[in-house]
Order: C-alpha cells, then sequence, then structure tokens
C-alpha cells in the first residue's frame, strides 16, 4: 500500500491493526513519532532500551545491543505488537540475523505483530547486511515492512512510502488511509516507479544509486568521526543511515549554570552548542523514554548527510573547540 510517506504507512498501521487495551514494545533509541502514535491508538508503549557493550575504545552499532532475557519479560498476553527500526535512527544499528531470529522467535511464541520499519535499508555500509524480518520463518503473515522514498532516494519533500504485507493486515491498513489521507500524487507515486525500476535494473553496479549514496555517505562518515576523535568526543560509528550518535562525556562541560535543573544534559548542551559554538546536533533523550534517560543523556546526534562545505564548517568549530 502507498501512502503519504513513511509516516502515513506507520499512522496506518497503528490506527488499523492496535486497539485501545494493547501494549506496543518500542525499542530505544526510537524515531520520535512512535510513542504518540501508540498512544493515539489507546495503547500502552513499553520501552526497552539497547544497551551498549562496555570496554571498547571505539564502538559501532554493532556494540548495542538489546539483552534477550529483559527483551522476552516486555511480551505479555497484552502484547499486539513490536516495532523494529532496522537500520536503527538515530544508533545506526543495522540488525543481524541472529538478532532478527531471536525477535521473531519471541513474536511467533507470543502471537505479537511486528511492525518493521526498514526505511534506511538502502543506506547499510561495507561489512553489513540488511536482512528484512519478514523473510524469516514464520513472520510473513505476521509482519508489516514499512518503506519510504524519501530515505531511498534522499527526496523527503516528496513524501511517499509504503507498506509491504499480507492481505489480512494490509487490509485494515487499507480502511485508515481511504478514511484518512485517501491517495498519494499519482505523478509523484509514476516517478519514484521509474526510479525503483530503473535502479533494480543497475543493481551491484557503480551507478546504481542504491550502491553510489551508500558509498558517498561512508566517506561523509568516517570524516566526521575522524574529526570527533580528534577533539575528544567518542563517535558511535553507524553500521547504516546517516545519523552519528556522540558521547561528550569526556568534555565534561559544566552546564550548572543553565536555568532549568529538570532539562536532560543533552538538551543543555546542545543549546549550549548553538548558542557557543554556533554548531547544531540532535538531543538523544528526545528518542527515549524517562526512564532511560540518564542513559542516554551524554549523548548528542551529528547528521552527516551534508555538502563538503557543511562538514568543513563543523571541521573548523570542532577543531577549534576551546578557542571559539
Amino acid at each position: 500500500m502507498v501512502t503519504v510517506g513513511a509516516y502515513g504507512s506507520l499512522f496506518s498501521t497503528m490506527q488499523g491493526l492496535v486497539d485501545e487495551g494493547d501494549e506496543v514494545i518500542i525499542v530505544e533509541p526510537f524515531f520520535d513519532c512512535y510513542l504518540p502514535m501508540v498512544k493515539m491508538a489507546g495503547a500502552k508503549p513499553v520501552l526497552i532500551p539497547l544497551r551498549v557493550k562496555c570496554g571498547k575504545k571505539t564502538l559501532t552499532g554493532a556494540d548495542w545491543f538489546l539483552d534477550p532475557n529483559e527483551l522476552a519479560s516486555k511480551f505479555s498476553s497484552k502484547t499486539k505488537a513490536i516495532i523494529l527500526n532496522t537500520p536503527n535512527n538515530p544508533i545506526g544499528k543495522v540488525f543481524t540475523r541472529e538478532e532478527l531470529q531471536m525477535i521473531a522467535d519471541l513474536c511467533i511464541k507470543h502471537d505479537t505483530l511486528c511492525i518493521s520499519d526498514e526505511v534506511y535499508e538502502w543506506l547499510v555500509y561495507k561489512g553489513h547486511q540488511h536482512i528484512k524480518i519478514a523473510t524469516l520463518p514464520g513472520m510473513w503473515a505476521r509482519t508489516i515492512t514499512i518503506g519510504s522514498g524519501g530515505k531511498t532516494f534522499t527526496i523527503t519533500g516528496w513524501k511517499l512510502g509504503w507498506s509491504i504485507g499480507p492481505e489480512h493486515l494490509i487490509k485494515q491498513l487499507h480502511i485508515v488511509m481511504q478514511n484518512s489521507m485517501y491517495t498519494s500524487p499519482t505523478p509523484l507515486q509514476e516517478a519514484l516507479a521509474q526510479g525503483l525500476l530503473h535502479n533494480f535494473e543497475l543493481m551491484d553496479r557503480p551507478e546504481c544509486y542504491f550502491t553510489s549514496l551508500a558509498e558517498e555517505l561512508e566517506t561523509k562518515r568516517d570524516r566526521l568521526a575522524a574529526i570527533l576523535q580528534e577533539v575528544g568526543m567518542t563517535p558511535i560509528i553507524p553500521e547504516g543511515g546517516y545519523f552519528m550518535l556522540v558521547d561528550v562525556t569526556s568534555l565534561n562541560q559544566d552546564l550548572s549554570h543553565m536555568a532549568d535543573d529538570d532539562e536532560a544534559y543533552d538538551w543543555k548542551f546542545v543549546r549550549w552548542m548553538i548558542k557557543e559554538k554556533k554548531l547544531a546536533a540532535i538531543p538523544v533523550t528526545a528518542f527515549v523514554g524517562d526512564d532511560s534517560k540518564k542513559q542516554f543523556e551524554k549523548y548528542i546526534c551529528f547528521c552527516f548527510i551534508k555538502q563538503d562545505g557543511t562538514l568543513d564548517a563543523a571541521e573548523h568549530i570542532l577543531k577549534n573547540w576551546n578557542q571559539i
């Protein structure tokens, strides 16, 4: 089903398949619309954070994991669905086959749906593979896979997305779409379809956009990570997507003078950095629940799908951090 962006797919899925009193498991950090959409459907969000392996000098998305016992404890008789995001935004973790199988086994055991947000499926870097959880045994019949034309071709303003799944699930989404957004612009659908057909014919060739964009962004990713490491910050190297988490603990920036004592450290840090350093980032606690804020408040998030001139300016600011 084609929708108005991946947002439209998520909204139609929640409204069509989730009922009042249900529970929906959400992995933290999560794309910020998940939680309000679950609540709008009358359901209860059940949050579980990705945990980080300690003791490594260089961390990547692979060093963040779901604890199997903790995840199993989140399932109950009220669990309607789990929302999976791979590659994850904002950590950039690409879930492995083994990790997906663990989730699939729990979904099957508890007869639970899986809402799989895979909008960054083509933005996966060397050494990693995107696997659709719907392809695992027993998962097609219980999975809605969500994609995005905007993320696939970097045309986010077009707002075209899609939901893929079995007929008995998709027909519920049709009802929501028909009576809310109704349709997506036909000329944009035709243009996106031609783009997909063209690049499928070029698959695995250098000129294929699915390949070339990831290669271009991998260079930008590595450049930003090297700059951040040079100035003493600790980047989490993403395996996919175009966001990078950065641990700013080592900077030991005192923000006690900032007014709101209840505000998480990352929000204060980002506001301070914008004002004092003229550099913008995203506070990561915007993507987690209250119980996980202490775990994530020393992280900020940079976006690296930027022109080289913008990265040049960021490099100048970061390399002159103590002088600016």
